[in-house]
């Protein structure tokens, strides 16, 4: 199996054998007993994140009533670490299947941020650090000078300036996830359970719009819901997750993002 885990590292996270590729995670996750593994993880972010998600996930697994909300429960390998030769682990759900309901989609990530601010009240230290890989590097530049955007961005200059002089900005920062749709699941009980989490600290806008427009463009969700992102801080929150996806996209669509800012319309 290319790129597959080797011995070391399913020693270290205690299984014997990679069984299956898994749907998601670019489609290199895979199952390992009765985990996930998923490659491409930095050691950095998740030595501060995993405690925090390992935590949240406890939470809402132990709250009483049904649970409207799951996160993936991550999981150390037995030296104590999070990421082996660049490989993380959450438990597998057995049950759970993919979810494309993005009004389910955009109501997991409503419920995730709120309790994410208060669990990161403060922004990790590990933020601030310079850009670790195309994403971060991609969101640094979608938050930049309009002007200086670069190719193949480009075209996205003048829209964005524009865009940018709502008053108001997009609304305070906090620890988003910046890639919820299709990192959503419904477990065996009809929970959400939100899966691979791409840490960001921008505007709760920002993150909701990615997921709308990654719903749209690659998840089948209706494209009458652009409508809502026509104006105000809205059109703005859209323009920065098309520039976010057009600068991190390898290889990228280009008229696919060109089609949805037209369908914004002017303005």
């Amino acid at each position: 199996m290319p790129g597959a885990p080797d011995e070391l590292v399913l020693d270290r996270f205690a299984v014997t054998h990679v069984e299956r590729t898994l749907p998601g995670g670019r489609g290199r996750s895979v199952l390992a007993g009765d985990l996930v593994l998923s490659p491409d993880r930095e050691p950095g972010t998740q030595r501060w994140l995993s405690p925090i998600q390992a935590r949240l996930a406890s939470e809402l697994d132990n709250e009483a009533g049904r649970r409207p909300l799951r996160l993936a429960l991550p999981v150390p390998a037995r030296d104590g670490e999070w990421v082996v030769q660049g490989w993380g682990a959450t438990r597998f759900e057995p049950r759970a299947r993919p979810c494309h309901d993005l009004a389910l989609m955009r109501a997991a990530g409503h419920l995730l941020h709120a309790r994410l601010a208060v669990a990161v009240p403060a922004r990790p230290e590990a933020l601030s650090a310079a850009p670790r890989n195309r994403w971060d590097r991609a969101e640094a530049l979608a938050f930049g000078d309009p002007a200086a955007l670069p190719e193949p961005a480009g075209w996205l200059r003048g829209h964005v300036a524009h865009a940018a002089t709502v008053p108001g900005g997009l609304g305070p920062d906090q620890l988003v996830h910046r890639d919820l749709a299709g990192n959503v699941l419904l477990d065996g009980a009809g929970s959400a359970l939100v899966i691979d989490l791409s840490p960001a600290w921008r505007p709760v806008l920002w993150a909701e719009a990615i997921c709308v427009l990654d719903a749209v463009l690659w998840h089948g969700a209706d494209r009458d819901v652009l409508a809502d992102w026509r104006g105000g801080r809205e059109r703005l929150a859209m323009l920065r997750a098309v520039a976010f996806r057009v600068l991190s996209d390898e290889p990228v669509a280009i008229e696919a993002y060109r089609a949805v800012v037209a369908e914004l319309g002017a303005a």
